[in-house]
């Protein structure tokens, strides 16, 4: 497995573009209302993404993905291709997914919303899976490695009754969109590859209320719960620094 090392001016490219992701996160807020379909919302990224920010919808096209974004409504865990046909519905939860290429850089973020106002139980797992995803970026510096990252991960996720995905995970990430070190969300402490200064990547962790089963809709995109029970993802695009991390795609309203 070979991984690249950016260069600090590589990874000033990538929070560029990151940051233009991240602003679409900011923006596409307000438009998730129930009565909104998913390609709604996938017109209002796009436009902003081409013809605001001057960049590209990195999703559109990719190994033919036919949108800008995705859009992963309830039981969906990624993927979920937005269409005319579904509906946002008070009580959803929906997951966005956004990268952004600006200069032949990638920036990949996600975030979940609620739709009018959800559940206890779907707030909860909304809640415990953006804990997962912050408990990861606090250890993530030089000398930590995957097994570590998966582990705080998977820790958090089962001590509160809930289940991690294991056949999709984040990725490397910089003049490509996917590329090596693959970024499971469970694993063992002190296992697999050790971090090093300048390297790039997503977590983003795919949390169950249920079970940790999946399956691949007839789409080749889709992938929901095998029990049809709610999942939840968050994500963010990191660099690894000399004495800790960079996050690459923070909002204006995160802690880090």
């Amino acid at each position: 497995m070979k991984v690249s090392i950016k260069t600090p001016e590589q990874i000033e490219k990538m929070r560029v573009a990151g940051q233009m992701a991240a602003e679409v996160l900011d923006l596409i807020g307000e438009y998730v209302v129930p009565g909104v379909t998913t390609a709604e919302l996938d017109r209002i990224c796009h436009e902003h993404i081409v013809n605001v920010q001057k960049a590209i919808p990195s999703c559109l096209n990719y190994k033919g993905f036919p949108k800008s974004i995705c859009t992963s409504v309830n039981q969906v865990v990624c993927h979920g291709i937005p269409s005319e046909k579904k509906v946002l519905k008070s009580g959803d939860i929906v997951n966005i997914d956004v990268t952004v290429t600006n200069d032949g850089w990638f920036g990949d973020t996600s975030k979940m919303y609620t739709v009018g106002k959800a559940a206890p139980h779907a707030e909860r797992l909304i809640k415990i899976t953006q804990e997962c995803l912050y408990k990861a970026i606090e250890i993530v510096r030089p000398g930590t490695r995957l097994g570590d990252i998966g582990h705080i991960i998977q820790q958090h996720a089962e001590g509160n009754y809930y289940s991690v995905v294991r056949e999709y995970c984040g990725h490397g990430i910089g003049d490509v969109f996917h590329e090596d070190p693959q970024v499971v969300h469970y694993g063992k402490p002190n296992t697999g590859m050790e971090l090093k200064e300048g390297m790039t990547f997503t977590i983003e962790p795919m949390i169950n209320a249920g079970k940790a089963g999946t399956k691949l809709l007839k789409d080749g995109w889709t992938v929901e719960t095998r029990d049809k029970r709610l999942s939840a993802q968050w994500e963010h695009t990191l660099a690894v620094t000399a004495d800790g991390v960079d996050v690459l795609t923070k909002r204006p309203d995160e802690p880090f």
